[in-house]
C-alpha cells in the first residue's frame, strides 16, 4: 500500500514540473482549458478520490508541497511544519535537546559538518565527514535537512542509534547516543599561547557569538596579545547578522563585508561595516578548514579581500547560499534559498554542485599548488591575489592537522571497533587517575603505557591491527593522551595538548612570530604562499 501512495505522490510531484511546463506551452497556443490552479487541484481531487488507498486531502496538500520543494534540487529549501519551525528557532537560540551534530545534506546523504565540543555527539566519536546513512533503523537517503534534525534531536535522556559511512572505512559503525540539553556556546577556549599571542576558538554563530568573541578578545588583549589567532575551523555557521557583526569588529566604516544576489530586489543587499575598528593595532590570523561553512566563509572572505587578517589552514565548505523563513499564518513555513553570497572582491562562496559522486564529499578536490592556481583569480584592497571557485583559499595552505600526524588514518584501521576503543580507552584513563601515576597535563605516553592499553583491547576482545598500533605510535599517542589529559586533568589541559601537535596553528604561530602589525603578517604568507606538492588537504 505504501509504495503505492508513494508511486502517486511522486507522479503528483511531477505534475509541479511537467505539467506547469505543459500547461505554459498550451496557453501559449491557445488550447488550454484549466487554468493552472485549477489542474492542480483537479489532480488533487482524482488521487483523493480514486487512489486505491486512502489519503486525506491535507495529507495530499502537504506531501505534494513538500515534493514541489524538492523538486527544486536545494536541500535549503523546505517546508517546516510548526513543530520543525519551532525546532529551526531552537538551533540559533542557545538550548535544546540533542546530541549537538552539525548536519547538511550532501549527494542525497545526512553527511556532519562538525560535532560540537563537549556534546554527546563528540564524546561518541563522531567526526567531520562522517555520513549518517541510517537513523534508528532508517535510511536517511534523500531526507533534507530539516528531516535529519527532526530524528537527531527529542527529549533529554533518550537514545538514538546511528549507522555512519566513513570515507576510507570498509564496514559501517554503529552509535547509540544518548541525547542531553545542548548548549550552544560560541567560544569554547580563550588562551594565551606566548607572551604576545593569544587564541580564541569560534564554534558557531549563534546568537551571542559577537558579545562571546568581543569579550574573549578583550581579555586577551588584556593579557597582552598583540596577535590573535582566531579558529574557524570547523564551525558550520549559523547567523547572518552574528557574521556581518563579527566581521564589523575587525573592518573600517563603508568597507562591503558581504553580497546578497537574488532575483528579487528584497534579496539582493549589500552589507557594509558601520562602526570604527574595535582593535585597529591587533594583528589577526584565521584558522579555517573544508568544515569551515556559511558565515564562516563570510567572514574569512571579507576579512582576507581588505586585507585584514592571514587565512590559514585549507579552503572552505563552500555553503554560499542565503535563506529566508516565510510563515505560512500559523501551517508552519517555507524555508527557501533566495540568494547567494558573494565576497567584497567578487567571489562566490558557493561550490559548484559536483558533478559526479567521486567529487561529491566535503572538501574533495586537495589543495595543492596546482588545484590553487587552476581557480579564477581576484585582486583584494590592496592587490594581493586571492581566489575563487567556491569556498575561502587559504593565503597559506596546511594540511588538516589531524591526516597530516597520522590520527585520521590510525581511526580508519579501527574502523567499526571506534565506539569499543574508545569505551576501553577512558576504562584506563580512569585506572591511571586511581593510580596517581599521571601527575602533570604534559605527561609523556610511554611504551609500557601503549603495552598496557593493548593488553586492555586484547583482553576485552577488540580487534584493531597490531601493526598499525604499533607503527602509528605517533597517533596512537597523541589520542591516549587526549583521553588521559581531558580524565585526569579536565577538558582545557585536554585541548591545549591537542593544540601542541596541530600542524595550522604551528604554521599560525610561525606567521606570528617576528611580525609587529597585519602588513607584517601579510608580507611574511606572501613569501610562505601556497601548498608544498607534499601538503594537500581538503579538511577532511
Amino acid at each position: 500500500m505504501r509504495s503505492r501512495a508513494f508511486i502517486a505522490l511522486a507522479a503528483l510531484g511531477g505534475a509541479f514540473v511537467t505539467g506547469g511546463w505543459l500547461l505554459q506551452r498550451g496557453l501559449e497556443r491557445g488550447d488550454s482549458t484549466y487554468s493552472r490552479a485549477q489542474l492542480f487541484d483537479d489532480v488533487i481531487a482524482h488521487v483523493s478520490h480514486y487512489f486505491v488507498d486512502s489519503i486525506s486531502e491535507q495529507t495530499l496538500y502537504t506531501k505534494a508541497t513538500t515534493g514541489l520543494l524538492r523538486e527544486l534540487h536545494d536541500p535549503h529549501s523546505v517546508y517546516l511544519t510548526p513543530k520543525r519551525l519551532a525546532q529551526l528557532d531552537e538551533s540559533t537560540s542557545g538550548t535544546y535537546g540533542g546530541l549537538g551534530i552539525q548536519v547538511d545534506v550532501r549527494d542525497d546523504w545526512i553527511t556532519v559538518i562538525a560535532p560540537l565540543p563537549g556534546t554527546p555527539a563528540e564524546r561518541a566519536g563522531i567526526r567531520p565527514g562522517d555520513r549518517i546513512i541510517a537513523v534508528n533503523g532508517r535510511s536517511t537517503e534523500r531526507w533534507s535537512f530539516d528531516d535529519a534534525l527532526k530524528a537527531l534531536r527529542g527529549k533529554v535522556g533518550t537514545t538514538v542509534d546511528l549507522t555512519v559511512e566513513r570515507p576510507g572505512v570498509a564496514s559501517h559503525i554503529p552509535f547509540t547516543v544518548k541525547r542531553s540539553e545542548i548548549h550552544v556556546y560560541s567560544v569554547r577556549h580563550a588562551m594565551m599561547l606566548d607572551d604576545s599571542v593569544g587564541y580564541v576558538d569560534l564554534t558557531i554563530f549563534s546568537e551571542s557569538s559577537a558579545d562571546e568573541l568581543r569579550a574573549a578578545i578583550a581579555d586577551l588583549r588584556k593579557r597582552g596579545a598583540r596577535t590573535v589567532l582566531l579558529d574557524l575551523r570547523d564551525n558550520p555557521g549559523g547567523l547572518l547578522e552574528q557574521g556581518v557583526e563579527i566581521a564589523d569588529l575587525f573592518l573600517n566604516p563603508g568597507q562591503t563585508i558581504v553580497s546578497m544576489r537574488g532575483r528579487t530586489p528584497e534579496s539582493t543587499h549589500t552589507f557594509t561595516d558601520a562602526a570604527p575598528q574595535k582593535w585597529p593595532d591587533l594583528s589577526l590570523v584565521m584558522l579555517v578548514n573544508g568544515h569551515s561553512a556559511s558565515a564562516s566563509e563570510i567572514v574569512a572572505g571579507a576579512l582576507q579581500d581588505h586585507d585584514r587578517a592571514v587565512i590559514v589552514g585549507s579552503t572552505t565548505y563552500g555553503k554560499g547560499s542565503a535563506q529566508r523563513v516565510f510563515s505560512l499564518d500559523g501551517n508552519g513555513a517555507v524555508k527557501l534559498t533566495t540568494a547567494r553570497w558573494y565576497t567584497p572582491s567578487g567571489r562566490s562562496i558557493q561550490k559548484p554542485i559536483p558533478v559526479d559522486e567521486e567529487d561529491a564529499e566535503l572538501g574533495s578536490e586537495p589543495d595543492t599548488t596546482a588545484s590553487v592556481r587552476s581557480r579564477k583569480a581576484y585582486p583584494t584592497d590592496e592587490g594581493r591575489t586571492v581566489y575563487g571557485g567556491g569556498g575561502i583559499t587559504p593565503d597559506v595552505v596546511v594540511a588538516a592537522a589531524d591526516s597530516s600526524s597520522g590520527t585520521f588514518a590510525f581511526w580508519l584501521t579501527v574502523g567499526s571497533e571506534i565506539p569499543r576503543f574508545r569505551d576501553l580507552l577512558t576504562d584506563y584513563a580512569a585506572s591511571l587517575k586511581a593510580s596517581r601515576r599521571i601527575t602533570s597535563p604534559d605527561f609523556t605516553v610511554t611504551p609500557a603505557m601503549r603495552e598496557e592499553f593493548w593488553r586492555l583491547l586484547r583482553r576485552k576482545g577488540v580487534t584493531v591491527d597490531r601493526n598499525a598500533f604499533e607503527t602509528d605510535t605517533l597517533a596512537v599517542n597523541q589520542i591516549m593522551g587526549a583521553e588521559i589529559a581531558r580524565d585526569l586533568f579536565g577538558s582545557e589541559a585536554e585541548f591545549r595538548r591537542s593544540l601542541r601537535d596541530d600542524r595550522v596553528v604551528a604554521a599560525a604561530l610561525e606567521l606570528a612570530s617576528g611580525t609587529t602589525s597585519e602588513r607584517d603578517l601579510l608580507s611574511k604568507a606572501a613569501r610562505m604562499h601556497g601548498p608544498s606538492p607534499a601538503d594537500s588537504s581538503g579538511g577532511q
